[in-house]
């Protein structure tokens, strides 16, 4: 059985649409997201190839007149996108329109834009379910950077546009059934898994599996405060470096702070679709990039001799159906070798190696007093960025919360003596304890709590761990391995669904009988990271089929304006008294 493929789900409505249009010249008009939808996984030379010419975005004016050319419009079906689309065919400037919305549309909008057609312009007018962004095969994201509200609730619009993404990705892999369960502890998630459920069941008669059925897929929904410690943590694989160090947004990775840039290299794509060393080497670590990277230069230098030699007709005629292949090639070799340059730079600038290795001990294994004087020796180091100060920080006042010697306000002492930490940082640090402390997570992040999580954690002590910076394991993996055995609790992760399905769910498991998913998608309230999305795709390389996604892909940085953005008002203002209070 292959694996869900979101990638390949968004290209081929791409391509229905671009075929529905037939052969003639062919303008793309988009919004603002649905541009980020196309390119994420469609490359302009490639749409090109289609007779496709013209790029334009509605809300931007464009070119005047192209009756010549038929519109085929890839929007998500918002009002304002539904008024554009009204003056535009008021006023037509294209020779046809073939309308995609990205989501339902209601019929309203529909007879506002047959009204507004005087011309009778409007030759298709489709739901295409591609509303959110196709990252990797098995990773999605909604591109919603800020999910909470105040006191870390949903707000009604990120709720609707939440809902919108999650039926869009259902539909786009064809799913009519599945069973939703949800993060019990997360007053947000029963709301989401609720509300999914409803509008799935009005809008597509979305019915309930049969328990019964072995190609069962499960909706897992969890909220990112279950498990604040991944996003902390500083990454060693060459895609979640990428994001983690230097930020990789919609596949472009913006190189303009790098010393000595060139022009040409101040903004790159970093797509695996198109890039065979980049989709090769995602989760291959520092150490293994270094070796590739070589090899990849050894690659181009051997190309680059046989292009020079050019001593007849015949070798001018090789060299020229070649050129193209050979100038790709050499694109490649200049992105990589820039970034895998600036990462190493990075890493020896700012001793995160040592960071790194004092997070996973503080993680992972974590004598108390032996991780504190780690960190005041690492807080005295100006090596040492503040914001890797911060995520030790961080990740104590996590692990230590309820620890009879804590010693979180000596560290941040420490920390405002030997650093002055920005008044965003102490007012995070604050936060994150309200965000993913011990009082809101029912899950036992490290393995502390009960007798089978310590031996848990003593056995994985026992085997070793193969690289000394990559010994954390995210809950997510946790949750699926335990779905996939069948073993998550209905208690922790109850079922929304029918009365009927959870009453025959209950017969089975007395019966003995364990329901085992045969497809797993995940959402997380809140966003991702790419460690989690490392793990799945381990799991997925093991015969597992499994989605991962969320609101966000996050990255330490924007993980902190997400936890900030939902803080509560109260907090802040405590933030504010004591940073005056120790200016006094």
């Amino acid at each position: 059985m292959t694996n869900i493929n979101v990638i390949e789900a968004v290209r081929s409505y791409i391509n229905r649409m671009i075929e529905d249009c037939g052969p003639s010249i062919k303008g793309l008009v988009m919004d603002k997201e649905t541009a980020s939808i196309v390119s994420m996984v469609y490359a302009q030379s490639e749409i090109l190839q289609k007779e496709v010419f013209l790029f334009e975005r509605i809300d931007i004016a464009g070119q005047k007149s192209l009756k010549h050319l038929s519109a085929i419009c890839f929007l998500r079906p918002t009002e304002e996108n539904i008024q554009s689309l009204v003056r535009e065919l008021r006023e037509p400037k294209y020779g046809s329109y073939f309308i995609y919305f990205t989501n339902f549309v209601e019929m309203s909008d529909i007879k506002i834009l047959a009204e507004a057609d005087e011309f009778e312009c409007v030759r298709v007018v489709q739901e295409f379910y591609a509303d959110y962004l196709a990252i990797n095969p098995h990773l999605y994201s909604l591109n919603i950077p800020l999910t909470y509200q105040k006191n870390y609730e949903w707000n009604e619009n990120t709720l609707r546009r939440t809902v919108q993404g999650l039926m869009s990705l259902l539909l786009s892999l064809r799913k009519k059934s599945a069973t939703i369960r949800y993060q019990k502890s997360s007053n947000m998630a029963r709301i989401l898994a609720d509300k999914l459920f409803s509008t799935l069941k009005r809008q597509v008669d979305f019915s309930t599996p049969n328990p019964n059925d072995i190609n069962q897929t499960i909706v897992l929904i969890v909220d990112r405060r279950e498990d604040a410690i991944t996003p902390l943590l500083n990454q060693w694989t060459y895609q979640a470096m990428v994001h983690e160090l230097i930020g990789i947004k919609n596949n472009r990775v913006n190189l303009n702070q790098v010393p000595g840039i060139t022009k040409e290299l101040e903004e790159v794509v970093m797509n695996a679709e198109y890039d065979e060393f980049y989709a090769n080497n995602l989760y291959s670590n520092f150490g293994e990039i270094a070796t590739n990277i070589k090899g990849l230069m050894e690659h181009f230098q051997e190309k680059h001799k046989s292009q020079s030699k050019i001593e007849s007709i015949g070798d001018m005629k090789v060299f020229i159906e070649n050129y193209p292949q050979f100038k790709k090639l050499s694109g490649t070799v200049s992105k990589h070798v820039t970034i895998v340059s600036e990462l190493s730079r990075l890493v020896g600038q700012y001793h995160l190696l040592e960071v790194s290795e004092t997070e996973q001990h503080l993680v992972c294994q974590g004598d108390h007093n032996e991780v504190v004087q780690k960190i005041k020796r690492l807080i005295k180091d100006d090596k040492i960025r503040e914001i890797d100060i911060l995520r030790l920080l961080s990740l104590y006042a996590l692990r230590y919360e309820r620890h009879a010697s804590n010693e979180l306000n000596t560290l941040k002492y420490e920390a405002q003596k030997h650093r002055r930490l920005s008044d965003k940082y102490i007012q995070f640090l604050q936060a994150l304890l309200e965000y993913g402390g011990s009082k809101f997570r029912q899950a036992d992040l490290f393995n502390t709590q009960t007798p089978m999580a310590i031996t848990r954690q003593f056995i994985r002590g026992l085997r070793g761990v193969d690289n000394v910076y990559a010994q954390h394991v995210p809950l997510i993996k946790d949750l699926i391995d335990q779905l996939l055995r069948g073993k998550l609790k209905d208690t922790s992760y109850p079922n929304v669904n029918s009365k009927e399905q959870v009453v025959s769910q209950q017969n089975l498991l007395q019966q003995g009988q364990i329901v085992k998913p045969s497809e797993i998608i995940i959402y997380v309230i809140g966003g991702v990271t790419y460690e989690e999305s490392y793990h799945i795709q381990m799991m997925n390389k093991q015969s597992a089929r499994i989605l991962l996604g969320g609101s966000y892909l996050h990255n330490f940085s924007s993980f902190i304006d997400e936890v900030l953005d939902g803080a509560p008002s109260t907090l802040s203002a405590a933030s504010h008294e004591l940073l005056s209070t120790r200016r006094r």
